[in-house]
């Protein structure tokens, strides 16, 4: 298991995605200084990890803590060694809209989208 330092911890959230991201947070009245996105990964999903999302008030006391255009992204220490070199977008099709994941570290996927091998 490898550790992954603030400053070590590499993720980009795209324009689009920061702009629902941001509509999320004025939905829920969550503030962009204090509040933020949680992205974790958690065992599950049809691939063996799954990704997960939420609108949060404030961070744990021990999550990576990421400035991001505006608001902060919070991440646990066990999510941030899968998720380091993520790009996280959001995309609209005629079969629907949702938040993406490009992950250079897993080694596997699935059609969800959401679920991924490492």
């Amino acid at each position: 298991m490898s550790t992954t330092t603030q400053s070590d911890l590499v993720l980009t959230v795209t324009s689009v995605a920061t702009a629902e991201v941001k509509k999320f947070m004025d939905a829920e009245g969550v503030s962009y200084d204090q509040g933020g996105l949680r992205v974790s990964v958690q065992p599950g999903g049809c691939s063996g990890f799954k990704y997960g999302l939420l609108i949060e008030d404030q961070p744990a006391e021990d999550d990576l803590v990421l400035a991001q255009d505006g608001f902060n992204v919070f991440v646990d220490p066990f999510s941030a060694q899968y998720i380091n070199g993520v790009t996280i977008d959001y995309v609209s099709s005629m079969q629907g809209s949702g938040f993406t994941f490009k992950n250079p570290n897993a080694t596997g996927g699935c059609g969800c989208g959401s679920s991924f091998s490492a």
